[in-house]
């Protein structure tokens, strides 16, 4: 991995320090920072960059920040500062793009639940805004609707994961033989092979809705993203060029 690059460097200094001023502000910076749902009346614009940078807890950043060291690095030395700040910051958006358009979905299927029950929509919608819901929604849909209808509207994402997932799918790439480890099972395998293992538990847990308190599809769209751009890069030899 060699010496810390530049632009790995800042931003491993700017997600600590906005951990750090969580701690002490709170549910004010979750608030104006997070990624929230774009119906929700906390939504920002800006969300879909600075909820990169805002993460849940300890382990949360720890893990992070070790990957974006770890695989990052490399790959900002053969490609140039901002040539990995282009590909990180679009492996997030595609992150914040796919999370969003799968909460999209869960919130709207549960909202025609609602209204084809015999709800207006106007009143659901009122009743969301004042951070409130009704246990009557239970018997008016199946409690799993209803649960991802309010999940999708009311729980923001952060963390970088998503841009650190096409990180990850950009190193499986570049250097598809070096041997990793995977901290539940400790023993070596390629990169080309524990990417892939990686997403496919995402996507398991993703499709099958289970409650792991981890965002899967912006993994899956950040990974997404990164497989988009480094086959299009490979293809026309892209990657032989530095942005510096």
């Amino acid at each position: 991995m060699g010496r810390l690059t530049e632009a790995v460097k800042h931003l491993l200094i700017i997600n600590v320090i906005l951990f750090f001023a969580t701690q002490i502000y709170g549910d004010q910076m979750y608030q104006w920072l997070s990624l929230w749902f774009p119906e929700n009346i906390n939504f920002k614009w800006w969300q879909v960059v600075t909820h990169m940078f805002m993460h849940g807890g300890l382990m949360h950043i720890v893990f992070n920040m070790y990957a974006l060291w770890a695989f990052g690095t490399p790959l900002e030395q053969v490609w140039g500062r901002n040539k990995f700040l282009f590909f990180y910051f679009s492996a997030g958006l595609g992150s914040a793009v796919l999370h969003s358009g799968v909460n999209f979905y869960l919130f709207h299927e549960g909202l025609s639940a609602l209204v084809n029950s015999g709800m207006s929509e106007s009143q659901v919608l009122d009743i969301l805004s004042q951070g409130k819901y009704s246990p009557d929604w239970y018997n008016l849909a199946p409690r799993s609707t209803i649960d991802n209808f309010l999940s999708a509207y009311n729980t923001p994402a952060v963390g970088a994961s998503g841009a650190i997932y096409g990180i990850l799918v950009a190193f499986a790439f570049m250097y598809s033989e070096a041997k990793l480890m995977l901290i539940f099972l400790p023993v070596p395998i390629k990169a080309k092979y524990f990417v892939p293992l990686l997403l496919l538990g995402d996507l398991i847990f993703g499709i099958g809705n289970v409650n792991t308190g981890i965002a899967h599809f912006a993994h899956i769209g950040g990974a997404l993203i990164g497989f988009v751009m480094m086959w299009y890069w490979k293809k026309n030899e892209f990657n032989q060029n530095r942005w510096d």
